[in-house]
């Protein structure tokens, strides 16, 4: 079956790819996120939920940072330089993957204080909420497009031919 760089990399290895490069990160997140409601409806910000939400964001961007910094050395740049890309599908799928780095780590550096280190609460926490969801939005777009097949596109031209 053809498939995307970014789906057989988690069909690779298994179970360990898939957990290490998905499980995690993903767990990791959804936990953010089902605290995140939480605490916007409750403006706990001091609570236990909010202890959990601050450790799994701390974990997660500074977790993701190392697996973005390991993909891209070790395979995006690697496929680049070999022309492999398996067409649009294929860039667009590890592209978004990866950009997930941007709101995961600033979730980071803003629980780090890093980020917003003068600023109010109330500004934090709608950062941190438009952090999530920017996550949400690019890792669904990085899931489906991995999951589709690259043939889809491949009218016998590859990026690397264009």
């Amino acid at each position: 079956m053809n498939m995307t760089h970014y789906m057989e990399l988690l069909a690779t290895n298994q179970p360990w790819n898939l957990l290490i490069f998905m499980a995690l990160p993903v767990i990791l997140a959804e936990t953010i996120a089902v605290s995140e409601l939480y605490i916007l409806f409750t403006r706990d910000l001091h609570g236990r939920v909010r202890k959990i939400n601050k450790f799994a964001g701390i974990v997660v961007g500074c977790y993701f940072l190392v697996i973005f910094f390991y993909l891209f050395f070790k395979a995006v740049i690697p496929i680049t330089v070999a022309g492999e890309w398996r067409t649009i599908i294929d860039v667009i799928a590890v592209a978004f993957y990866l950009l997930g780095v941007i709101p995961l780590f600033g979730i980071s550096l803003l629980e780090f204080g890093a980020l917003g280190k003068y600023k109010g609460e109330e500004w934090k926490l709608k950062l941190h909420a438009k952090f999530v969801a920017l996550f949400l939005i690019v890792a669904h777009i990085a899931m489906i497009f991995g999951m589709l097949s690259p043939s889809l596109l491949d009218a016998g031209v590859h990026l690397h031919q264009m």
